[in-house]
């Protein structure tokens, strides 16, 4: 009864989608809103297939920035989370500036990085650094310090140096607090890199994007909002695979969970 009652629950989001785009296809057909303003998903659908070919050549490059900003980003907020935690003085002077930081909006910042770095690769992938490593930082900062203390003193005990202690005990045990972060990054990280796009630069979504903007196409600009929702949604089922393959003991305990359910 239980297993059919999560099945049901899985395939809602599903259904409501489904719901959603059924109502969009009315609004249109029944011309509610002009076609020219808000196409209908099937305008949208032939849209996508029709220019498959140029969606798939600026796709490759909206992922070339989001990985490599992604990369560095991750790096960039564990080094932060990782210097905070170790020094309690950088950790007060630090972490508000990190908050404040978070505070001004990236399309604010894009134009700068523009100007000072042009129109290449680089500004769309210092932008997403700056976007994904805060998520990072935070999350693993606190997974090192919602650590257990007696772990810790039990390693010092038997003479445990300072990065043994990380490495063995603070490391695992924030594990879910890296994934977690790692799945909000993944989302910002492609989203970043479309607004860099939107802002300056010769291929990639956001240029595509802009340029059928100023065509008036509406049909090929849903299609690649659409592109892009797939893509984040499949970078996020990516990260969700690589913590069931890295935390196998997570998998073991829910099975057990619901096999006492």
């Amino acid at each position: 009864m239980k297993k059919s009652t999560s099945t049901n629950i899985n395939l809602l989001p599903g259904i409501v989608i489904l719901g959603l785009l059924i109502i969009w296809q009315i609004i249109s057909q029944l011309n509610i809103i002009p076609t020219y303003m808000l196409p209908s998903p099937i305008s949208v659908i032939e849209a996508f297939v029709s220019d498959f070919g140029n969606l798939m050549s600026n796709m490759w490059i909206t992922l070339l920035e989001a990985l490599w900003g992604l990369l560095l980003g991750i790096i960039l907020g564990l080094l932060i989370a990782l210097v905070m935690d170790m020094f309690e003085p950088i950790y007060r002077a630090v972490y508000p500036l990190l908050v404040i930081s978070q505070t001004v909006p990236t399309v604010a910042i894009a134009p700068l990085l523009i100007l000072w770095f042009g129109y290449g690769i680089m500004p769309k992938v210092v932008l997403i650094t700056i976007t994904t490593f805060f998520p990072v930082a935070v999350e693993m900062l606190d997974g090192f310090r919602s650590t257990d203390h007696d772990l810790i003193t039990l390693m010092k005990t038997f003479g445990a140096s300072r990065w043994k202690i990380y490495y063995y005990v603070k490391f695992p045990s924030s594990i879910d607090n890296f994934f977690a972060s790692l799945k909000i990054s993944v989302a910002y990280s492609v989203v970043s890199a479309v607004i860099a796009e939107w802002v300056g630069g010769f291929n990639g979504l956001g240029v595509y994007m802009t340029r059928v903007m100023k065509a008036y196409s509406y049909d090929k600009m849903f299609a690649v909002i659409f592109l892009i929702s797939i893509i984040s949604l499949l970078l996020i089922f990516l990260v969700n695979l690589l913590q069931k393959i890295m935390t196998p003991w997570r998998n073991s305990h829910h099975e057990q969970s619901r096999s006492s359910n």
